[in-house]
């Protein structure tokens, strides 16, 4: 078992700064991230030979994230773990829970057991996306826009070449414009929040905004738009995509008008020909090992924190968007505070604060409304893995007379999948009647990941505690 100051479980823009941030203080820290490489889903590594303007171009903030990179792997009292795939946490009356990885790639035979004792707990695990159903979602060339933007980042690959952007958030654009960068014809961007939502939510209470940061963020819209309008790339709003058509892969797309619960607009529907179509509407915090700490969780299913990032748990921080859908300006100063205040320090809450501000105006204007509901017939699949329709779903309901979670689950086996609710989750929470459990539940897993027995049954390897003779770490060893 290795004792250590301060853990940190995530790699991408929170976990990043809560380490630097642990540091700067004083404690020794562990970072463990699941990728081989350190980044996130927001940090994306370019393929090899990619030019470092190509970097700047697709990756926002990247100098930020080379400079934290730099900082925490050429210090010799931060050990980065890579390839580290948390799976169970123990959990202690008074302490932080012990925490238990498996380090290596997770197809392979050989991955080390570690089990870490740390002093204090960072979680920064991050969010993954929520893509709504509708007819048709599961046919080859329908994917998330996060997918499709990972592609033109990691990959330089367009998922196609005419494409059709859809969903709601600011996270749209970025997504165009890299399919842009790397080849596609994006044929248009179709947001769901209609302009006087969208204005409401934003332009609201300016005097909450300081001027240093509403310019920043003109100016990270201003680029979007740029390279949207030289394309001529048609924006909608007010609209979604409510099927996608094809027999063996997507060919078109039905695009309506819907009102501002989300109900559609009925005689608006639009036909366009497409081979591909991202969707996205917003992110689901990934609270799997949070729950397992046995963090309280807020009415949106995020985990609950105070002024200074504590959560519930003694010991216990969380950094990011597992607090919040809020951009990575927000996990960055989030996790900054974090660190701090896990290495025993004065968090510093002014500028968290300050960033919460952009994060709930985002959600007034592009968060999910319930009249997408409507959008989806008994035909239509809402697990994937199993292959469950919205239709059996609410029969279960209706046979087994509960509303209990757990039993609608192994009747209908909605969320029962490889991907064990990931995917379906959040979607299958709200088709469900009178569902009494809060928001998030269906991440209630106390094996976070698939682990194999064998792989538990090994003898954790014995490594040097960090906090008294800590050693370099090569990230490469683990990939």
């Amino acid at each position: 078992m290795t004792s250590v100051d301060v853990l940190v479980i995530g790699g991408g823009p929170a976990g990043l700064a809560a380490a630097r941030g642990a540091r700067q203080a004083g404690s020794r820290v562990v970072l463990l991230d699941a990728s081989v490489v350190v980044g996130g889903q927001f940090w994306r590594h370019p393929p090899a030979g990619s030019s470092d303007a190509d970097s700047r171009a697709l990756q926002h903030k990247w100098d930020r994230f080379t400079a934290l990179r730099v900082a925490l792997t050429e210090d010799p009292d931060c050990e980065v773990v890579t390839g580290a795939q948390v799976w169970a946490v123990d959990r202690r009356d008074t302490m932080p829970p012990v925490v238990h990885a498996l380090v290596g790639p997770a197809d392979g035979g050989d991955r080390r057991r570690r089990v870490f004792e740390p002093r204090a707990l960072v979680l920064a695990t991050g969010a993954h996306e929520r893509t709504l159903p509708f007819p048709g979602w599961d046919l080859p060339g329908v994917y998330t826009a996060g997918a499709a933007q990972a592609m033109a980042k990691a990959e330089h690959v367009a998922v196609g070449k005419r494409v059709l952007v859809a969903g709601t958030g600011p996270f749209l654009l970025p997504v165009a414009t890299g399919l842009i960068h790397v080849g596609a014809t994006v044929v248009g961007v179709v947001e769901a929040s209609s302009w006087r939502r969208i204005a409401r939510g934003w332009l609201s209470r300016p005097h909450e905004m300081r001027l240093k940061d509403l310019k920043s963020k003109s100016a990270e819209l201003g680029g979007y738009v740029s390279a949207l309008a030289a394309q001529r790339v048609p924006f909608r709003t007010g609209a979604a995509v409510l099927a996608a058509h094809g027999e063996d892969r997507v060919t078109a797309v039905t695009v309506a008008r819907i009102a501002d619960d989300w109900t559609p607009r009925q005689g608006t529907e639009r036909r366009i020909e497409v081979d591909a179509v991202c969707v996205g509407h917003g992110f689901v915090p990934r609270t799997e090992v949070a729950i397992s700490a046995g963090c309280a969780l807020a009415a949106d299913g995020s985990v609950r924190v105070d002024d200074e990032q504590r959560t519930s748990v003694p010991g216990v921080y969380a950094a990011g968007e597992i607090t919040g859908i809020g951009g990575a300006d927000l996990a960055l100063v989030e996790g900054e505070a974090a660190g701090r205040a896990a290495a025993g320090r004065s968090a510093g809450t002014a500028e968290v604060t300050r960033h919460r501000v952009f994060a709930d105006r985002m959600h007034r204007a592009h968060g999910i409304r319930p009249g997408w509901k409507s959008w989806v017939g008994d035909s239509t699949i809402v697990c994937r893995c199993e292959e469950v329709t919205a239709g059996q779903l609410r029969e279960a309901a209706t046979a087994t007379e509960t509303c209990g979670l757990r039993s609608l689950k192994l009747s209908s086996r909605a969320g029962l999948g490889m991907c064990q609710g990931r995917t379906c989750g959040r979607n299958v929470e709200d088709l469900l009647p009178n569902t009494p459990l809060d928001p998030g539940r269906m991440a209630n897993r106390p094996i976070v990941v698939p682990v194999r027995l064998g792989e538990i049954a090994t003898t954790p390897v014995n490594t040097t505690p960090v906090n008294t003779a800590p050693t370099e770490h090569d990230p490469t060893d683990e990939r």
